[in-house]
Order: structure tokens, then C-alpha cells, then sequence
């Protein structure tokens, strides 16, 4: 089931120079997050759960923390709309959090 997901998702989310794809990967521990140029194949940012300093919240609100922070971080390479790609993962929880995090960083998706 998530081999399908992933597919439908992917085919229709392809980043650009001027709209980049934000992929995320969620492993049971960490949460990570890219911002990917396809036609150049090219990883312009990355972030990782690693970064952050409190560590004692739930999963959710480090996700919410580490869009934000994700958010500042692509501002900085003057980048504001992205294409979001949650793989092969339903729109719900962290992925969630992560996605409203980065809008409330401005980012525009």
C-alpha cells in the first residue's frame, strides 16, 4: 500500500528552479526534511530532527519546531513556494505538524 501512495504522490510533485519539491522521510525516531531541485537532481537544503535542542516534547511538536526551522532555513536562499511531497505517508500527525509548521515559517504550499 505505501509502495502505491508513493508512487501516485511522486507523479504528480516534481520540483523546479523556481519551485522546488519539499520531500520528507519519517523513520520512528527522527523526522527529516528536503528541499530538492529534480531537473538538476540537486539537494539546495536539508534538515533532520538531530538539530534540535529540546528533545523532551512529543513527536508532533518537534515536527511542528522542526518545520518552522526548516522554513527559515529555505527563506534564507530566498525560496517562498515549494511543491510538498509527504511520500508515501498519510497527511496526518507529523507529517501534518511539519507541513503547518513550515506554512507558519512562510512557506507558501
Amino acid at each position: 500500500m505505501n509502495k502505491k501512495r508513493q508512487k501516485r504522490v511522486r507523479a504528480k510533485v516534481r520540483g523546479t528552479k523556481d519551485m522546488p519539491r519539499l520531500s520528507m522521510y519519517r523513520s520512528n525516531r527522527y523526522l527529516y526534511g528536503q528541499l530538492i531541485n529534480d531537473e538538476k537532481a540537486v539537494t539546495i537544503v536539508g534538515i533532520s530532527e538531530k538539530e534540535l535542542e529540546n528533545k523532551k516534547v512529543t513527536k508532533s511538536a518537534r515536527a511542528k519546531t522542526l518545520g518552522t526551522l526548516f522554513a527559515k532555513k529555505v527563506i534564507a536562499k530566498k525560496i517562498k513556494k515549494v511543491r510538498f511531497d509527504r511520500g508515501s505517508y498519510k497527511y496526518h500527525g507529523r507529517v501534518k505538524a511539519f507541513a503547518e509548521g513550515a506554512r507558519e515559517g512562510g512557506l507558501k504550499f
